[in-house]
C-alpha cells in the first residue's frame, strides 16, 4: 500500500513510528522531505537510521542535495528539505547531516518525537541491518531514497557490491512492515513511489 497523504486532525491520526534510511545523499534528502511533506503526523515518531560505512564514506565530501554531478566531490550548499538545512544549507567540513536532518524534521514538526540512529554495518549486508532495526524499533514504515537508474547507482557503489537501487528494491520486497522507495523527479516534478504491491506512483510534490 501507499501511505496516504496527511489530511484531517493530526491528534485523530493513528500514532506511528516511521523510518527513514538517512546518508549525506540527494536521494535520502527528497525521501525524508517527502516523508515531512505527505506521510507524518506531528504525535509520530520518526526515526533517522543511519548505518556507518568508514570504509564507503571517508573519501568522499558530500554535496547533500546539490544539483551537480553525482561524481563532485567539492563542498557544496543547497536547498536541503524546504530550506530547511541549518547554515544556509551547506554541507561537508565539520557539519553533521544527521544533525541537519533532525533540525529540517523539528522545524517542520516541532511536536514530532525525532530519533538519531547510527549504527556500525559489521559483518552483515547494509539492507540487513536496517531490516533488523525496523524490528527492533517497531517500525510501521520504512521510507527509503531510490536512484533514478543503475548507471547513476553504479557511480556510487559500496562495499560488497552493493547499491542503493539494488538496496532499495531488496528492502521493499523483503521489509515486514510496509517500505516505500521513493524518487524525486526534477526539482518540482513530484515523486515516483514504489512498494511491495505499487510501481511507479505518482505523487505530485
Amino acid at each position: 500500500m501507499i501511505p496516504a497523504p496527511r489530511t484531517g486532525d493530526c491528534n485523530a491520526a493513528e500514532q506511528r513510528k516511521v523510518m527513514v534510511v538517512a546518508d549525506p545523499t540527494r536521494e535520502s534528502a527528497a525521501a525524508l522531505r517527502y516523508v515531512l511533506s505527505h506521510v507524518v503526523f506531528e504525535n509520530d515518531t520518526l526515526y533517522l537510521l543511519h548505518v556507518e560505512n568508514p570504509t564507503f564514506w571517508k573519501n568522499r565530501i558530500p554535496g547533500f542535495m546539490n544539483q551537480s554531478s553525482p561524481s563532485s566531490t567539492t563542498t557544496s550548499c543547497n536547498e536541503g528539505v524546504n530550506g530547511h538545512w541549518g547554515g544556509g544549507g551547506c554541507i561537508g567540513g565539520n557539519v553533521d547531516f544527521l544533525d541537519q536532518m533532525k533540525d529540517a524534521c523539528e522545524s517542520m514538526h516541532p511536536k514530532m518525537k525525532v530519533k538519531v540512529i547510527k549504527v556500525e554495518m559489521g559483518a552483515m549486508e547494509k539492507a540487513n541491518v536496517i531490516l533488523s532495526q525496523t524490528n527492533v524499533h517497531g517500525i510501521d514504515l520504512l521510507v527509503v531514497g531510490k536512484r533514478q537508474s543503475l548507471s547513476t547507482a553504479i557511480l556510487w557503489q559500496g562495499r560488497n557490491g552493493t547499491i542503493r537501487g539494488e538496496l532499495a528494491e531488496y528492502l521493499v520486497e523483503n521489509c515486514k512492515c510496509t517500505c516505500v522507495a521513493v524518487q524525486k523527479k526534477g526539482l518540482t516534478g513530484g515523486y515516483l513511489l514504489h512498494t511491495k504491491t505499487h510501481r511507479n506512483y505518482w505523487l505530485l510534490a
